[in-house]
């Protein structure tokens, strides 16, 4: 674990420190966050096909927009809770991701997509990894690595809790309707939240250090990074890895549909997220005696094991089996970067090379959606997307046991 020598002596393992609030408050973030802009969009993949009958490339190619824009405004995220503080940030985000639930339900036209898309970029970016790891980085040294990964829980909650109740509100009360709920109960639940707990953290670390006279600006934290071999390779693994995860999950609800069925495809999907929670907090009782590089090539392998069997097999157990193996590491995949960089990486620069790498890699896994839609309506299935999806996966595996040698050093 990384040390701050400055830091007074704060027991980051109490109940009742203050962080562990934070953390509660980011978990309830990245349910909404990823339920909305994540898990989500194979729900709005399926819906606005079956509504208006477009080529499913063309809907895969407005989330490809969503990720590439939210990607340009990820990179300055922490700049933005240096500036505004998290309070502010985190109410920002929760709007945005509310009106763009709004937006989408509303859609009628292409167009419209594509402009609902933009909005729900703001929204992903004031709601996803970038936001939940540097706000906890603030309030988190020695505990980090395990604040991160519980508030990250939320987000397969989203997964879990999320896609069965949107595609259940769908069925019940149309797709327009369930988003204007879904905004609705978002603003409710968050915002007295985020009023109520979200004060000043500590002055004694993340962005408060990074701003000493003598530490090195963000954005030659960044010019140093990307030219470091061990934070290129797990940047470029990592989006190759999340590349196929996403083109994969977005797509898992068409893909599955005319296989098992609608229901049996949501079920799918709530085991694949329900793994992924189970896969995250089995992971974060033994990280620190792991090898983290290691660990994260046998999960990219795992899932490549997973994609094989679901495009060879269409068994409704067996289908179902494979979702739960490849959502095992699907969490784990979020959190990974984190710890690794927290490993290797001096801990003042922690909140913009985390930034740097998410930003990254949603500019690389943006293109996952439209280039499985692409090739889906090109071969008339999904069977060479997903064997696209296993090759990338193996090279990944390989490049993530490439170590450079400056560790600690940015």
């Amino acid at each position: 674990m990384l040390d701050n020598p400055q830091s007074p002596a704060i027991d980051e393992s109490s109940l009742r420190y203050e962080g562990w609030r934070i953390v509660a408050v980011c978990f309830l973030l990245a349910t909404f966050g990823w339920g909305l802009g994540f898990y989500g969009q194979s729900v709005y993949v399926a819906e606005l096909q079956r509504a208006h009958g477009w080529p499913v490339s063309l809907i895969s190619s407005g989330t490809t927009f969503f990720y590439l824009f939210g990607a340009l405004l990820v990179v300055f995220v922490g700049e933005a809770i240096r500036t505004y503080g998290p309070r502010l940030c985190l109410i920002a985000g929760t709007l945005a991701m509310a009106a763009a639930a709004v937006a989408i339900g509303a859609v009628r036209e292409p167009w419209q997509l594509y402009l609902a898309d933009a909005v729900l970029a703001f929204g992903w970016a004031g709601t996803s990894l970038a936001m939940i790891t540097n706000t906890i980085s603030l309030w988190f040294d020695h505990k980090r690595g395990m604040a991160i990964s519980l508030a990250l829980n939320g987000a397969s909650f989203g997964g879990i809790a999320g896609v069965p109740l949107l595609v259940t509100m769908i069925g019940h009360v149309g797709f327009a309707s369930a988003m204007f709920t879904a905004a609705g109960a978002m603003l409710v639940l968050l915002l007295p939240v985020i009023l109520i707990v979200v004060g000043h953290p500590p002055d004694r670390h993340g962005w408060h250090a990074a701003t000493k006279a003598k530490a090195r600006s963000s954005a030659q934290i960044r010019k140093d990074a990307v030219r470091d071999v061990g934070f290129l390779t797990v940047t470029v693994a990592f989006a190759l890895v999340l590349f196929a995860q996403v083109g994969f999950i977005v797509h898992l609800i068409s893909f599955l549909d005319p296989v098992i069925g609608r229901e049996r495809a949501a079920v799918a999907v709530a085991v694949l997220t329900a793994m992924a929670v189970v896969g995250r907090v089995l992971f974060s009782m033994v990280i620190d005696r792991l090898n983290q590089r290691l660990a994260s090539a046998l999960s990219f392998l795992s899932q490549a094991a997973a994609l094989l069997v679901v495009i060879n097999l269409h068994n409704d157990y067996v289908l179902i089996a494979a979702c739960a193996v490849f959502g095992f590491s699907v969490g784990n995949l979020i959190t990974l970067p984190s710890l690794i960089m927290q490993q290797e990486f001096d801990s003042r620069s922690f909140g913009v090379l985390i930034s740097l790498n998410t930003a990254i890699n949603q500019v690389t896994y943006a293109f996952g959606p439209g280039v499985v839609g692409f090739l889906r309506d090109l071969s008339g299935g999904y069977a060479l997307p997903f064997y696209v999806c296993i090759a990338l996966e193996v090279t990944a595996a390989a490049l993530i046991m490439v170590r450079g040698g400056n560790a600690k050093a940015s």
